[in-house]
């Protein structure tokens, strides 16, 4: 089982939450090291050691996004839990990173260019200085998954993708039911929808940081899992940048 060492509480919310959010895409084999049981070791057991800090830098998509933003920053560590939660919450980080930097981001760190062609990529750059290197931007515009499946969005897709937020209504042992907005189409433009039922089973009978959630909590989510409890401020975070994507999204 991993070894725990003794980072920083920075680093360790850091690097945990990461690997919450990260375990969705990994357990369908859509993005990162074939370690997905490792990572799920690491989540039952709330340890944090080199070894999980190693996997999620094989992510050849999200940890690019957590390095460009904590340079910017002048953020020694791209795990920092301010890194982590301005790449899939939203926070003042994101603010801070000049138009040009995100475009070649874009292009030169993770190819885009060449991998969607001159056409589609200018589509994408056109939208840059209204964007911010957040994780829902990448999902509703980067119309193509940059991940080990590399074809087109689809709308159940991208709302997987996207991470999304409820309340908690109902939980029964493993089984949690939850009221959230689901990406929606309304003639060729997205939005979000109105509340609906969600079902979500919890990954770990002995994943402790998930064992008093109870009816009133607000969670996010990411491909059908449960990542985090969050405060109404992250959610108001997490809603503004999301709706910010999908008006982007809404203009190609």
């Amino acid at each position: 089982m991993p070894q725990t060492l003794t980072p920083s509480a920075t680093q360790l919310d850091g690097v945990s939450r990461c690997s919450r959010y990260a375990f969705g895409p990994n357990r369908l084999h859509l993005c990162g090291p074939d370690a997905n049981q490792e990572v799920l070791a690491y989540i039952g057991e709330g340890a944090v050691d080199l070894g999980l800090t190693h996997i999620l830098r094989g992510f050849a998509t999200l940890y690019p996004y957590l390095d460009q933003i904590a340079r910017s920053n002048n953020i020694r560590d791209p795990f920092d839990a301010r890194v982590v939660e301005a790449y899939w919450l939203g926070n003042t980080l994101l603010e801070t990173i000049p138009a040009r930097t995100f475009f070649q981001h874009l292009r030169d760190t993770l190819d885009l260019k060449r991998k969607y062609g001159a056409k589609q990529f200018d589509q994408l750059a056109q939208k840059i200085p209204q964007g911010r290197m957040h994780h829902s931007f990448h999902v509703m515009n980067a119309y193509k998954r940059t991940g080990h499946d590399a074809k087109l969005h689809t709308l159940e897709s991208m709302d997987s993708c996207r991470v999304s937020w409820g309340k908690v209504t109902e939980v029964v042992g493993p089984k949690v039911t939850a009221l959230r907005r689901p990406l929606e189409l309304n003639g060729h433009q997205l939005q979000l929808g109105q509340e609906a039922i969600s079902h979500v089973t919890r990954r770990l009978d002995n994943d402790f940081a998930l064992d008093d959630l109870a009816p009133g909590d607000l969670v996010t989510m990411h491909w059908n899992v449960i990542c985090e409890t969050v405060t109404p401020e992250q959610v108001k975070h997490l809603w503004a940048y999301t709706e910010q994507a999908i008006r982007l999204s809404n203009t190609t």
